[in-house]
């Protein structure tokens, strides 16, 4: 009986199609509760006196938890499988959004995030995405793009909710609503979750895998996650900072969600072009090309004063900066085994939740500094020209060590 159905899951093609709507939902519902940060930030900062860097800290506390933990679950996930992470993060997602709505001091403020990243994003990011990849033995990156376009509909779509929610009720009734929605969507659909079988091959097998790519696993990890901390320094500053942005010119906090929502909306499009980009071009190449285009973008913001220019800008940077994500994603599917999957995943998103909570901190940080988002979006952009420099001596480590491979 069991032979049967190990057979016919293995034969079950389609079923990686169902984990790529699990995963888009599921990663939907925790981007979208970390962006939404942005949105409580003001309202919350008011009423308990609270710096702006301050409070944009629980986003680097949560992000820095999700790095450490992801990691741990990254180790769990290539040794027992993911059968039940989703169940776990959905559940310990709407206790957390649940406690939020009463808190009264900082340092709970910073707990409910910290156990939000550790128990919850952790759980449905890296491991969820490595199962995903390897479902597919061709076209990986046009699914991990999909599932990964997920994570921008739902950073489009939580903070707009959240802020008619805090709009029409109070940011601590917010907090109630959404751990209400996320128990009735989140936790039924985290049962379709099952483990790709060549993951399940992979466990089983002591011999190691030909990945057919020149450098080791360990030497691309490395250099993935060294080039991860400065793009993604550069990407979270806009993502946690241009809602308060917007609403310090004096636009609405309806406006100002809005611009977010676009911003999500065409990085869902970006997410499954960067992917594609992957299998068309080569995952490191679509990186590049991406990253370059969050880069350039991303200085804009705060010199823009029209509506129609913000929005423009918008979604040209939502495209870039959400292409790289799954560009990332690609990039470790195709570089490393199955069996090292999920770790190489987590590994690498370690070191980009560290670049998240760091841009997400120093752009709190700076707005204290000088009053103003002018140097925070500046420093964005040089952070990006940073990881645009070690994706080139990436591209070159791997030139090199082909011509050598070559005239052997």
């Amino acid at each position: 009986m069991l032979n049967l159905e190990n057979l016919l899951q293995k034969h079950d093609i389609n079923y990686g199609w169902v984990m790529v709507l699990v995963v888009f939902v599921l990663s939907g519902l925790a981007f979208g509760s970390l962006a939404s940060i942005s949105v409580f930030m003001k309202p919350v900062s008011l009423e308990f006196g609270w710096s702006r860097g301050e409070t944009s800290f629980a986003y680097t506390v949560a992000s820095f938890a999700s790095a450490v933990f992801g990691v741990i679950w990254g180790q769990v996930a290539d040794k027992y499988g993911t059968k039940w992470f989703g169940f776990i993060g959905a559940i310990c997602m709407s206790l957390t959004l649940f406690s939020l709505s009463s808190l009264d001091s900082i340092f709970q403020f910073y707990l409910f995030y910290f156990l939000f990243g550790a128990m919850g994003s952790a759980l449905l990011f890296s491991p969820l995405y490595a199962n995903v990849g390897f479902w597919f033995r061709e076209n990986p990156g046009l699914a991990l793009g999909l599932a990964a376009s997920g994570g921008a509909i739902g950073q489009a779509f939580i903070p707009h909710l959240s802020g008619i929610l805090i709009e029409s009720s109070g940011w601590k009734a917010a907090y109630i609503n959404l751990a209400a929605i996320y128990i009735l969507i989140a936790i039924p659909i985290s049962f379709l979750i099952k483990e790709s079988p060549w993951r399940i091959s992979a466990r089983s097998d002591d011999a190691s895998e030909d990945t057919d790519f020149p450098l080791s696993e360990k030497e691309v990890v490395a250099w993935i996650s060294c080039a991860v901390i400065f793009c993604c320094v550069c990407m979270s500053i806009p993502i946690m900072h241009l809602v308060p942005l917007l609403t310090d010119k004096e636009f609405s906090l309806e406006f100002a969600t809005s611009v977010l929502m676009v911003l999500m909306f065409c990085g869902a499009f970006g997410r499954i072009l960067g992917g594609m980009l992957g299998d068309r071009i080569g995952a490191l190449p679509g990186y590049a090309l991406m990253s370059l285009g969050q880069t350039i973008f991303v200085v804009w913001f705060p010199h823009l004063i029209s509506p129609t220019s913000i929005f423009i800008m918008a979604a040209l940077f939502g495209f870039t900066y959400s292409g790289v994500m799954s560009s990332i994603l690609v990039c470790t599917r195709v570089m490393v085994s199955a069996k090292f999957g999920a770790r190489a995943m987590s590994l690498t998103s370690f070191f980009g939740w560290i670049g998240m909570g760091l841009g997400g901190f120093l752009g709190g940080y700076f707005f204290d500094m000088y009053g103003n988002y002018n140097w925070a979006f500046t420093f964005a952009g040089l952070m990006g020209l940073i990881n645009l420099i070690v994706l080139s001596q990436f591209w070159l480590r791997i030139r090199n060590v082909k011509k050598s491979i070559v005239s052997i």
